[in-house]
């Protein structure tokens, strides 16, 4: 039941309508947001005010989760930079909330243009070349003068798949997204004191690219991983719930050394009353069977007169099997990652 999307084409048609529903291992579709139409004329203007989009980059290293994100929400725009410490639960995260996203540069797709936002004393930078993505990170007053800043390279190479999806959510909504996993990292992170070298053997980022037009009140799990097996191979996890029609699509996924195997659909058991519980994962076609055990929890909430949003993001160990395609039994020990519960009205 899962529809693979090969042909290029664009994302929208001339009514607003999506051209194609599905998934697929690279970006095929235009987005061509410009033809959004969901309101009636009488308040189209607004349309602007519905459309999402952003590009969430993170990193895990040995250490440490990083992540940095550039959001334009349609009425204001979201920068913000969290970091983890794993071993001590260090955990901090500031964001600016910009009016009608002011000063923020976002490209149409995910396969070129860079990202771009720099004022009040923060620059970030996001660029994008065939064969590989750049991060770049300077906030001097993060964390009460702590400072954070890296400068990130992630290998990503034509060939390297995602897991993309095109699914509708009702009265001309939608969800267009790609997530890229397993990409080697070089560079370094530097917070406060800590300077931190990444290494391709050992460091993995992941990109996700999101845009759409989502219900006002909308809700969604999502859960991610990403480190190396016992044979040095390169894996990651993402899987995925909760809001639009995912009957043609998922974007549930085991990544293998850029590789995607594609999975079904996966139930999300756990305990809204205790984050910390362990999380439990399991599809429908027996390929999957994965515990979640929290460590440490990031709660972060935005609360203003049009957006009210809570996330609570879990950072734990993912321990169990999935199958890939070729039947191959993969045994998950340990690997490092998260799971999300999101309630939004945006």
């Amino acid at each position: 039941m899962q529809k693979e999307l090969t042909q290029p084409g664009p994302l929208l048609t001339a009514t607003g309508d999506l051209a194609q529903v599905g998934w697929a291992r690279h970006q095929v579709l235009d987005c061509n947001l410009d033809y959004v139409s969901f309101y009636r004329r009488i308040i189209k203007f607004w349309q602007f005010a519905r459309v999402k989009r952003w590009d969430y980059y993170a990193v895990f290293t040995p250490s440490r989760f990083f992540s940095a994100t550039i959001a334009d929400l349609g009425y204001a725009g979201n920068v913000f930079v969290y970091t983890l410490d794993f071993e001590s639960g260090d955990l901090h995260e500031e964001g600016l909330v910009l009016p009608l996203g002011k000063g923020i540069t976002l490209p149409r797709n995910s396969t070129e243009g860079d990202c771009h936002y720099e004022g009040q004393g923060v620059k970030l930078h996001f660029s994008n070349t065939p064969e590989a993505r750049a991060v770049k990170v300077d906030w001097p007053a993060f964390h009460d003068g702590r400072g954070i800043a890296a400068e990130i390279s992630m290998d990503c190479p034509p060939e390297h798949e995602s897991m993309t999806i095109v699914i509708p959510i009702p009265e001309k909504r939608f969800y267009y997204n790609r997530k890229i996993n397993c990409l080697p990292a070089t560079g370094w992170i530097k917070y406060g004191d800590i300077h931190e070298e990444l290494q391709p053997n050992s460091s993995l980022g992941q990109l996700d690219w999101g845009r759409g037009v989502w219900e006002y009140s909308s809700f969604w799990l999502w859960a991610s991983a990403s480190g190396f097996l016992s044979d040095g191979r390169k894996v990651s996890l993402n899987l995925g719930s909760g809001f639009g029609d995912t009957s043609a699509a998922t974007e549930n996924a085991l990544i293998l050394d850029g590789v995607i195997h594609k999975l079904d659909q996966v139930t999300f058991d756990y305990d809204p009353k205790d984050f910390m519980r362990p999380w439990k994962f399991k599809d429908n076609q027996g390929r999957l069977d994965l515990v979640f055990t929290p460590f440490k929890e990031r709660l972060a909430t935005t609360k203003l007169v049009v957006i009210d949003s809570e996330v609570h993001q879990m950072f734990g160990r993912y321990v169990g099997k999935v199958v890939a395609d070729d039947g191959e039994e993969i045994k998950i020990d340990g690997l490092i990652g998260f799971a999300e519960e999101h309630y939004a009205k945006w």
